[in-house]
């Protein structure tokens, strides 16, 4: 049966990115993307990834979609036809990519084979070794915190990155702009239902966004997740109430200092396990106890990289509200 709604949703991914690649209106694209990535997300829980599932719901259905339909208050909502002259090319391109990726599949294990060669190698050391090392059951948390802690600071300053590269890109100001498409960026406050709907929604939102963050060590979840699903709620506020009254609950500078404290406060933590003598990010120097101290890092290290994400994402998407559309910005497309 699982096989079955498996590949019921594979052909409906298959089918919404045909959609997506035919279809010349841009909010009609924008809609299927997010369509898109909620199917992405059910096939990540079928596969039991659901911590990448929480990740792909929020950011690619979420956010993601909130940001690009604010860029498209500031373009055309068309997109300009294509030159003929490079697609067949192109077409050449996407069949050739196409065909090479079948033939590599042929080579893969069995889904859920144990004896595959990804189960060989260092996962049976993190699935015998995470409790008893750590004292919590989730594998995953404990490979990203802990185990994998230089590759998961590695994400945390690219993200870092990535939020000051695009709000230099957009030239992002303080002042606030016709957010949204809608004059005053006002919001959808005068509309009876969203603002009942949302309203009801928005504190069960960041409820889950905290309880993701805390309870990550035991069941899907941690700062990425928690981050995300935290900065869906504060967009779905602003959606509702307009980038003003968003930007007066969390303002610019408390956005700032989430991507810049939660950064540092990670590399914070693997400076002083250094100076209690232990290595970088070796959190079990930080209490008597080895097992409560990896606990704790992971706990304070979770905290910066929710903090990260969650002040990225905002920042970004008051970037693009925030932005007046131009003569340029419409001919951008």
């Amino acid at each position: 049966m699982t096989i079955v709604f498996a590949l019921f949703l594979l052909s409906l991914l298959v089918i919404t990115a045909l959609a997506i690649v035919q279809t010349r209106n841009l909010f009609v694209a924008v809609m299927l993307l997010s369509i898109f990535s909620l199917l992405m997300a059910a096939n990540f829980f079928v596969l039991d990834a659901a911590d990448v599932a929480l990740t792909e719901a929020a950011v690619g259905a979420g956010v993601t979609t909130v940001i690009f339909l604010s860029a498209l208050t500031l373009i055309s909502g068309t997109e300009k036809k294509a030159p003929q002259a490079g697609r067949g090319v192109a077409l050449i391109v996407v069949t050739i990519t196409t065909l090479l990726i079948i033939y590599a599949t042929f080579d893969k294990p069995r889904l859920g084979d144990p004896e595959a060669p990804v189960h060989q190698h260092v996962a049976p050391f993190y699935i015998e070794n995470t409790y008893e090392l750590m004292g919590f059951p989730n594998v995953v948390t404990a490979v990203l915190a802990s185990f994998r802690g230089y590759d998961t600071l590695g994400e945390v300053f690219v993200v870092f990155a990535a939020a000051i590269g695009v709000l230099f890109i957009l030239d992002a100001r303080t002042g606030t702009g016709p957010a949204y498409g809608m004059p005053e960026a006002r919001g959808l406050k005068h509309h009876l239902i969203p603002k009942a709907v949302g309203g009801l929604l928005v504190p069960f939102v960041l409820l889950f966004g905290l309880y993701v963050q805390f309870h990550g060590e035991y069941g899907p979840g941690g700062g990425f997740q928690a981050g995300a699903i935290v900065a869906t709620a504060i967009i779905l506020y602003a959606i509702l109430e307009g980038e003003k009254a968003a930007l007066r609950a969390v303002p610019r500078s408390v956005l700032m200092a989430l991507v810049v404290g939660g950064a540092l406060l990670y590399g914070l933590v693997g400076v002083v396990c250094m100076l209690m003598g232990g290595d970088f990010l070796d959190y079990s120097v930080l209490l008597p106890d080895p097992v409560v101290g990896r606990q704790v890092g992971i706990i304070i290290i979770e905290a910066g990289v929710g903090m990260a994400v969650c002040g990225s994402l905002l920042s970004i998407f008051h970037a693009f509200a925030s932005r007046r559309p131009s003569r340029i910005d419409h001919e951008s497309v």
